[in-house]
């Protein structure tokens, strides 16, 4: 039955940056596919118990940017069949300009989050030889974008690290891939000046911005067996800007 494409009944699921935008547009597309969803959330605490009351779900608080606070939100989420790494933010600036602080929370939050959440599941998602791990990076983590050296530097390291992962765990079964997203409408976008918006809908060839349940879509597929014959590829969901 077409119903049960890319079906993810009866699974588990946890979301990290789940509470708005990208992340949350994952979390209701993963329980529309029947998955048991759980929102990882550091702030926005009330949109993250509103979308799991909408979802059916169970939202938990955690800095993933913590090796402890990783490892206590994934032994808290359960038994899971799916790990998507979203949480990101940017501190964006010159080189010349940037602070170690600016790098390294980017750095923190954006890669090692995923190391620390990786690591957790990957022992019982191995002993189970069943799994899928998707880690979010951006377009940005491909070919670099102006002011963005800290972002970039976390989004590429993602790919390469993902690949890694791929390669470790494929033998017992367990899938770790990548999606790469363009530009997006979120809150992010919202803010940019209108000639800044004009040149990223200008250089992509669909001529608009995505939205987050375009990225959400791709990431479902990835985690079902509609995709089990697929590790280690990055999935570049950008209306062919990266082309």
């Amino acid at each position: 039955m077409a119903s049960d494409f890319c079906s993810l009944a009866g699974r588990r699921a946890l979301v990290t940056g789940g509470s708005r935008g990208i992340g949350a547009a994952i979390a209701r597309q993963l329980a529309a596919a029947g998955a048991n969803v759980v929102i990882g959330f550091n702030s926005g605490a009330d949109e993250a118990a509103t979308l799991a009351a909408e979802i059916g779900g169970l939202a938990l608080q955690a800095d993933v940017s913590s090796a402890d606070e990783a490892a206590r939100l994934v032994e808290e989420a359960g038994d899971l069949d799916i790990l998507v790494n979203n949480a990101g933010l940017t501190r964006d600036g010159l080189l010349a300009r940037m602070s170690d602080e600016d790098w390294q929370t980017v750095l923190d939050t954006n890669l090692s989050s995923v190391f620390y959440t990786c690591r957790a599941v990957a022992r019982p998602m191995m002993k189970k030889r069943a799994g899928a791990i998707v880690n979010v990076s951006s377009i940005v983590g491909i070919h670099g974008n102006w002011g963005q050296t800290n972002y970039a530097a976390s989004k590429a390291g993602i790919i390469g690290f993902t690949k890694s992962l791929a390669r470790e765990l494929g033998s017992r079964s367990v899938r770790a891939n990548v999606v790469a997203p363009g530009y997006v409408q979120t809150r992010l976008t919202d803010v940019l000046p209108d000639e800044a918006k004009q040149a990223m809908l200008t250089a992509t060839p669909l001529g608009r911005l995505g939205e987050p349940g375009d990225i959400a879509g791709a990431v479902r597929f990835l985690c079902s067996d509609e995709a089990s014959f697929i590790t280690g590829e990055v999935l570049q969901v950008d209306g062919g800007l990266g082309m």
